[in-house]
């Protein structure tokens, strides 16, 4: 038989093929699984049958809005700041009058609401000025992202490039209608225009505008190219724009004061538009750093944010809660707890917030009705942990010997460890992964950086005519430190040192 004939149907009259032939139409063999089992029966075991995330919906959800707990969102109320808030809205109120506001520099510690407020103010000042009419934007940069002259002035070049096209665009839309109500006599053309060439001539340099209008890559062009195109950008029309800049002095450390620089002068040379800086900063000394003329500049304006006190952390908390929980979802401990730990970390809301939010997750994970005190405490150290993880993953390669030495000498049973016993183990661990010794002094700098971290405890005690030294001992845990060090692919050999350091010891 030609391989290309169809071979004769076996079943042609009427038989069913057999349960195993796998030939038979898909049809026949359904028919024949439908006489062996009973499809209620397996509706009934696809109904007991639990998937993977089953169990994990089963549970009541605790959480109403768990956005509401996090750093990023802008509530519409923040107690405890409406004197700042007021001092911001005083300064920029000049903004919808047309004038150009004074620079705002805006300091305070981490977690004391200085950009919650400032994007607070933010939004209601451009939600005024649309109420009257007035052009005034407000463009938020965070510098510890956008971190170089170049970025920062390509992102803001971008944005502006973005509104001007749609605000071309919608012009266009405009006036092509009214060039074709014209046209058809079905309207008079508007005062703007004195003859239909104008208004003809008017679409044609829209569109050459729009054509021209090219966004700004993210490298590639000299920095002067991409200042060209911001000024070009924002100046196309008449606007006053605040320039808010989050992490100010992130920028400043990684680029200098350059960007301030530009930006600051820019008023003079801007035919349309008028440009105001707020500048938010966890550093108070960081215009120490900077050229006298930016800093007379930039500092029109000063507004300090202090910490937080543990009741007005308690009032910030429960106003989240509200919204964030479902009623009856925490007892009446977490929100006074939460308080009471932010409260040692310098009055930090972000912190607390971070420690309600991880503490009603771990609720949630566990099954629980409601969030309770032992919760908050899983959080506290949760969190700490987590802390501990990325200070220790993110040092560099020197800091992790040393830590590693310290470590192998607090699990071989070291008390009271000090600098000589950290360095000889560091010595050993650097010829062991082939790395740079340095010296016995620049390693006691490097103990110093681990004690201020957080990670050691580094006290220096007098051993009487023998001289001074340092006992250092461990602040973190031990079991979890190792794993991180050891999980960086430069160190992953050194646990092979491990042995040698014991019989160190021993001997």
């Amino acid at each position: 038989m030609d391989s290309n004939d169809t071979p004769p149907d076996d079943h042609a009259d009427g038989e069913s093929p057999e349960d195993g032939d796998l030939h038979a139409p898909a049809r026949d063999r359904a028919t024949d699984i439908s006489r062996d089992v009973d499809i209620d029966d397996v509706l009934d075991d696809e109904d007991d049958s639990q998937g993977l995330f089953d169990d994990l919906l089963s549970g009541e959800p605790i959480f109403e809005n768990k956005e509401v707990l996090r750093p990023s969102y802008t509530p519409h109320e923040l107690p405890h700041r409406n004197e700042q808030i007021n001092q911001m809205a005083t300064i920029l109120v000049s903004a919808l009058r047309g004038d150009t506001p004074s620079n705002i520099l805006i300091y305070g510690k981490t977690g004391t609401g200085k950009t919650a407020s400032a994007k607070f103010v933010s939004k209601e000042l451009e939600s005024t000025s649309q109420k009257y009419d007035v052009p005034c934007e407000v463009e938020y940069i965070n510098c510890e992202v956008t971190d170089t002259q170049y970025r920062v002035l390509a992102q803001l070049a971008n944005k502006f490039i973005e509104k001007n096209q749609t605000v071309i665009r919608n012009r266009l839309d405009e006036l092509t209608d009214l060039q074709s109500a014209v046209t058809d006599g079905k309207t008079t053309l508007s005062d703007a225009f004195d003859s239909v060439d104008a208004l003809d001539e008017r679409i044609e340099t829209l569109e050459t505008d729009l054509e021209e209008m090219e966004a700004v890559p993210m490298t590639g062009w000299p920095t002067d190219r991409v200042y060209s195109s911001f000024f070009e950008a924002v100046d196309y029309h008449e606007r006053v724009v605040v320039i808010m800049l989050d992490e100010i002095d992130k920028l400043v450390e990684k680029s200098g004061d350059d960007t301030l620089y530009n930006l600051s002068r820019m008023n003079s040379e801007l035919d349309n538009s008028r440009i105001s800086i707020m500048g938010i900063s966890n550093d108070l000394k960081f215009t120490d750093f900077l050229d006298p003329r930016v800093k007379s500049s930039l500092g029109e304006e000063e507004i300090v944010f202090p910490p937080y006190d543990a009741n007005q952390l308690r009032d910030i908390l429960q106003h989240r809660a509200d919204v964030a929980f479902k009623n009856g979802a925490l007892t009446e401990d977490v929100i006074p707890l939460c308080a009471a730990f932010a409260a040692q970390e310098h009055g930090d809301a972000r912190r607390a917030l971070d420690l309600l939010r991880t503490a009603g997750e771990l609720a949630e994970r566990g099954q629980a009705d409601t969030v309770e005190e032992n919760h908050v405490r899983q959080a506290q150290d949760k969190i700490e942990l987590d802390r501990v993880v990325e200070v220790v993953r993110t040092l560099p390669t020197q800091s992790k010997i040393v830590l590693f030495a310290i470590i192998l000498l607090e699990k071989n049973g070291v008390h009271n460890i000090n600098t000589g016993e950290v360095y000889n183990i560091y010595k050993r661990l650097c010829e062991e992964i082939d790395a740079d010794v340095l010296t016995q002094r620049r390693v006691t700098d490097l103990i110093s950086e681990l004690d201020m971290l957080g990670i050691v405890n580094a006290v220096v005690v007098s051993k009487g005519r023998y001289g001074r030294t340092k006992e250092i001992s461990l602040s973190v845990p031990v079991e979890e430190t190792e794993a991180v060090l050891l999980s960086d692919s430069r160190l992953g050999d050194i646990e092979n040192a491990q042995p040698f350091v014991q019989a160190r010891f021993d001997n």
